[in-house]
């Protein structure tokens, strides 16, 4: 399988971390979408990272919808989704919540790095930044509530996905959302930063190297 995009999404590298988490050998090839794009048309003419290149050709796109393909390979070998009902019900809070962050994060980069700046409108900004606040608020409640597994072998997606969410906002946007602020946060997402899959696919613009 060859997973394309940039590690400096929080998209790709959720899939990449994902992949290994689950055993899926895959080849990474870094291309932006904004400066790659002729080569990224040849491969799925949208332009969508994260995008997977299955053995048999086939292009599929949406993080999450490569991860639930990611599962059923994996299936019933390994899984980061909890089989449990009640406990995939929390991931499935944790997830949602976390990927909101994201969304509203991403938003706010495209504002400023996209958008001329006479085009910017505040209010708009104003909405998904404190979207992305509240999600954070309610990330790290959720977090006092219930940890998420940090470990090898026991974290999960929702543990997966926030490590990684958290981690963006902190490298785009840290002046939105402070570190000190949210402590379990900080807490998790160093602990699962140290893991041998997170740092083989490190944010930024580099590329997945398997250990």
């Amino acid at each position: 399988m060859h997973l394309i995009g940039m590690l400096d999404s929080p998209y790709v590298r959720r899939v990449a971390v994902s992949l290994q988490l689950l055993a899926l050998p895959f080849e990474h090839r870094s291309i932006s979408v904004f400066r790659g794009v002729p080569e990224f048309e040849a491969i799925n003419p949208v332009v969508k990272a994260p995008t997977l290149v299955c053995d048999d050709g086939t292009v599929l796109m949406d993080s999450t919808l490569i991860l639930d393909y990611a599962e059923a390979l994996a299936a019933p070998r390994r899984s980061l989704m909890p089989a449990d009902v009640p406990a995939r019900q929390h991931a499935l809070r944790v997830l949602g919540v976390a990927l909101a962050a994201c969304e509203k994060c991403v938003q706010i980069v495209y504002e400023h790095g996209v958008r001329p700046a006479e085009k910017l409108h505040q209010p708009w900004v104003d909405r998904i930044t404190r979207q992305l606040r509240t999600a954070c608020d309610l990330l790290e409640a959720e977090l006092a509530r219930q940890p998420l597994a940090a470990a090898r072998g026991t974290i999960d997606q929702a543990g997966v996905t926030t490590a990684v969410v958290w981690t963006f906002i902190q490298a785009v946007r840290p002046e939105v959302v402070p570190a000190s602020a949210y402590p379990l946060l900080q807490a998790h997402t160093r602990a699962a930063e140290q893991l041998p899959e997170f740092i083989a696919a490190p944010h930024g613009d580099g590329v997945y190297r398997a250990a």
